[in-house]
């Protein structure tokens, strides 16, 4: 097993709820305890997002100005992230919730449709070397203007492996309210066969062709970056065990 950091992203399914919450908590405190430095990635809770979103729309005629829906929409995010660092605070381990930009996240692009540009480890290692487990605002990163911009839906995936990638490449979990990557998306498909393991490349096709577990944009970097990924439900072992292991090609190539 890696003993390098660890990267966690939960889903808006993971955090649905208190009692998810502090499970998601309990998930991070038991690979704390085997020694691995850990960071986590958070989406908005349940259908915050499309709360808000609804909100916007109401409030504008239809027509939100950019850059205001993103500061609403970032706000989904950031309370996820103050929840589950107070959850960890209430099992008695040091965690601090950070805005995409404090966590080092850069973009370029327009408001709605910002992309990672780049990702400086720098505050995130620092908070590691004190003890400190680092919860981010996924689905968001600051500009050069420090303006924040949004990531588009499925962003806070890139979020996590772009922050994997940029601390080594380190290990990436994530966390989502299906078992494993399957074949077809198993939430429109019963008959959808799980897949215990997968190279990379084939991890893009099926993102692409609408697998709906790992959003296309993560799974391509991941593959470009080398992070090793595994993709499990929100109720599995606290082990992390299970689901479905993404190895990365140099992983395959020293089979």
């Amino acid at each position: 097993m890696s003993t390098g950091p660890l990267v966690i992203k939960f889903g808006g399914t993971s955090l649905g709820s208190p009692a998810r919450i502090r499970r998601a908590a309990r998930r991070v405190a038991a690979h704390l305890r085997r020694g691995r430095q850990t960071v986590v990635v958070v989406s908005a809770m349940g259908s915050a997002t499309d709360r808000i979103v609804r909100l916007l729309a109401s409030v504008s005629g239809g027509r939100p100005d950019g850059r205001e829906a993103d500061r609403a929409l970032a706000t989904g995010e950031e309370l996820s992230a103050a929840l589950l660092a107070a959850a960890l605070a209430g099992l008695g381990i040091h965690a601090r919730s950070l805005r995409g930009g404090e966590a080092g996240v850069w973009a370029e692009g327009g408001f709605c449709g910002g992309q990672i540009e780049d990702v400086d480890p720098a505050p995130l290692r620092r908070l590691l070397a004190a003890g400190t487990v680092p919860v981010v605002a996924g689905f968001q990163a600051v500009r050069d203007d420090g303006e924040t911009v949004t990531l588009g839906r499925g962003g806070s995936d890139t979020s996590a492996v772009a922050i994997a990638a940029a601390l080594g490449p380190a290990e990436c979990h994530i966390v989502t309210d299906v078992s494993a990557v399957h074949d077809r998306d198993p939430r429109l498909h019963a008959d959808a066969r799980p897949i215990r393991e997968i190279d990379p490349l084939a991890l893009v096709v099926l993102a692409e062709g609408g697998a709906q577990v790992v959003h296309p944009t993560a799974a391509r970097l991941a593959l470009e970056r080398g992070v090793p990924l595994r993709v499990y439900h929100h109720r599995a072992p606290l082990s992390g065990g299970g689901g479905t292991l993404v190895r990365t090609t140099r992983a395959l190539e020293a089979a």
